[in-house]
């Protein structure tokens, strides 16, 4: 994790490399070229060409475990002005929505999170994934007759757009990740408030450096 916040902060404190041109396929293969991380365009020229490779594999858990829940949530509470029975429907059917997609939507959002630029991969991930994300969605919440649709998918698609961000953060510093030398979940959600408030920092502080107003002495 200091290694990451390390990283961090030379992005923000030093000017973008220029060169060091790489194929997609090479820039995503960890054994080949594992120092050198991957452009926005290379992880979605890769998520394209190959979903299944990508997607299947590194499906997040964590993601999907979370992201039900708290989408099942708003759901249940946007619908209750057209009653408990209709409350209760539209969680049951995002609840089931989310368990299959939102471990595939973190698979990809963690694919971006090993992105640079960061503000290049944070903003691909706050548009890319939630395009495809509330299409799904809506389409399925239309379908079964969701009384408080609009309203439910204002909901999700502003809280989409926060957690977006914060989860490229996130996995940046080894947070919500599955795989080899990721934490237990127990162990993540410990860490997520502490990194909450350094997200919430991240944004004003870069524009402080840019401006030269906030050095990076300390």
């Amino acid at each position: 994790m200091e290694s990451a916040i390390e990283e961090e902060r030379q992005e923000l404190c030093e000017p973008p490399a220029k060169g060091n041109e790489r194929t997609p396929e090479e820039s995503l293969n960890l054994p080949d070229t594992p120092t050198v991380p991957p452009t926005v365009k290379e992880v979605l020229v890769e998520l394209f060409r190959h979903p299944v490779r990508n997607l299947i594999p590194r499906w997040n858990w964590k993601s999907a475990v979370l992201s039900s829940l708290v989408r099942a949530g708003i759901f249940f509470f946007t619908n209750l002005l057209a009653g408990w029975h209709a409350a209760v429907g539209a969680l049951l059917a995002e609840l089931a929505l989310r368990a299959v997609t939102s471990g595939f939507y973190g698979a990809a959002t963690e694919m971006f999170s090993e992105a640079r630029p960061v503000w290049a991969a944070t903003i691909a991930a706050m548009v890319v994934l939630p395009f495809a994300n509330h299409s799904i969605e809506f389409l399925v919440h239309w379908l079964r007759g969701t009384p408080k649709l609009g309203l439910s998918i204002t909901a999700s698609v502003i809280f989409t757009a926060f957690s977006s961000a914060f989860n490229v953060y996130a996995m940046r510093h080894g947070i919500l990740t599955v795989g080899g030398k990721s934490k237990s979940l127990r162990d993540d959600l410990e860490s997520l408030l502490p990194l909450l408030g350094k997200f919430l920092l991240a944004g004003p502080r870069a524009i402080l450096r840019r401006l030269g107003i906030d050095d990076c002495s300390d």
